[in-house]
């Protein structure tokens, strides 16, 4: 038979053992949800302090979406190119700050054109057809 504290000790520790668990959990959870079907927050893309362009390096698998938050002011000029490899593998969309599609875009791959209103532009990134296999991007945003 084992002794009461002894017991005692070892309920302790079982315990302890379960609230870390449980706390494991809770904070892990969130960031597989985002990864297998769960809808994270878009990135916001930002500049550096006096910078007017940034490169975004990024992934999408099979029916994937990457979601990025551009912030604007009407008649900026904004100038996107997306390259992927396999080459063309992935495209772009941009909704305007009403969630109307902006049509400025070339082709799903470059974009050039003056911004029409001012807000966040939603900008998502995914694959043409969703279909197996994995896109590797590099997405260069200016704006001035």
């Amino acid at each position: 038979m084992i002794p009461e504290e002894e017991n005692s000790f070892m309920n302790d520790r079982l315990s302890n053992r379960i609230i870390i668990l449980t706390f494991l959990i809770f904070l892990t959870a969130p960031a597989a949800l985002a990864q297998h079907g769960g809808k994270a927050e878009p990135l916001r893309i930002e500049f550096k302090r006096g910078a007017t362009s940034t490169t975004i390096n990024g992934q999408v698998r099979g029916s994937e979406e990457a979601e990025y938050v551009l912030a604007a002011k009407k008649g900026q000029r904004v100038t996107m190119r997306l390259r992927s490899v396999p080459a063309r593998s992935a495209v772009f969309q941009i909704l305007d700050p009403d969630n109307d599609k902006l049509s400025l875009a070339q082709g799903n791959y470059d974009l050039l054109g003056t911004l029409p209103k001012s807000g966040d532009y939603l900008i998502t990134v995914s694959r043409p057809k969703q279909s197996k296999g994995t896109s590797r991007y590099k997405m260069i945003v200016t704006i001035r």
